[in-house]
């Protein structure tokens, strides 16, 4: 069978709500919920993901057309910090952050849309690290401002929460002041592979007592992450749903096999880790009604724990 190719500008979202948090491609099987096999077989909206930091929305507000800049908090329920002036900038943040959010407002095009990207850096330099992944450009960035765009916000009511969230699968065009970073995965996979993987893994699921109270799959998940962040090894015996951690496991394999076969193609900068050069961070999967990402998490999550510790 041939392999699959797929080849897409970055991008990763949802449809039901902000784009605040993607789940791990392992972490979606805990309450017995197997739709991640159908869409890692698929695999047709399959992206790069950026280690930007922070997380910048922009656009125009529907509910009075003004031009505004912010984080994820322009979504907040009670506080909504959608900076529309210098002096909203001063008045929600201090320091560094305050600083990124001065340059955006300044520089960001306002083209009529709601997107969301992640900060890169401030132009002058060649190399970035923003984050825990280090980003090296080939020339000096002389744009002000550095952003990877990934989705954009749609919808007809003046309450920009209740937008739907779609990915953005066009380039946003550079400006004298703003330089757009985007990349292409190619996955090279074959299919009848992966579909044999996945459907052993269908098989076997009828042995596993899956999590129900939703509750007890987010103590699960802490757990697991906590081992994971401080590079303990798991041992699926050690714990008292044996089966669910191994299945859990099978998952963890899967995903890297896959994940083996995916190449990011960047022309315009190159990814390190510790001095190491890397594809990327993780990629990530998305079709109508889900998304998820596919991240080495014994290696950038614990880099993550050092990094923040």
């Amino acid at each position: 069978m041939p392999p699959i190719l797929s080849t897409i500008s970055i991008t990763f979202f949802s449809l039901i709500m902000p784009l605040l948090h993607i789940e791990h491609f392992e972490d979606t099987v805990l309450d017995g919920n197997l739709s991640a096999l159908e869409l890692l077989e698929n695999s047709s909206n399959l992206t790069a993901k950026i280690d930007g930091s922070p997380s910048i929305v922009w656009g125009t507000d529907p509910l009075d057309n003004m031009f505004f800049v912010g984080t994820k908090s322009v979504f907040n329920k009670k506080l909504i910090k959608r900076c529309k002036s210098y002096g909203d900038v001063n008045k929600y943040y201090k320091g560094e952050l305050a600083d990124i959010l001065t340059q955006c407002f300044r520089y960001l095009p306002n083209d009529g849309n709601i997107y969301q990207g992640d900060f890169i850096g401030l132009g002058g330099l060649s190399e970035y690290n923003p984050n825990t992944i280090t980003y090296t450009f080939d020339d000096v960035i002389r744009e002000d401002i550095i952003i990877a765009p990934h989705t954009t916000y749609v919808g007809n009511s003046k309450d920009m929460r209740e937008h739907k969230v779609l990915p953005l699968t066009r380039n946003l065009q550079n400006t004298n002041n703003v330089r757009f970073v985007s990349s292409t995965v190619t996955n090279k996979n074959c299919m009848e592979d992966l579909t044999f993987m996945l459907n052993f893994a269908r098989t076997i699921a009828g042995a596993v007592e899956f999590i129900e109270d939703p509750k007890n799959v987010a103590a699960m998940k802490k757990e697991l992450n906590a081992y994971i962040r401080t590079d303990r090894e798991i041992v699926a015996e050690e714990f008292d749903n044996t089966n669910l951690v191994r299945f859990w496991q099978l998952m963890i394999r899967i995903k890297e096999q896959f994940m083996e076969n995916c190449d990011t193609n960047s022309s315009e900068m190159k990814a390190s880790l510790n001095g190491v050069n890397i594809d990327a961070e993780g990629y990530v999967l998305s079709d109508n009604s889900q998304v998820i990402k596919l991240i080495n998490r014994r290696v950038f999550s614990y880099n993550n724990f050092i990094r923040n510790s």
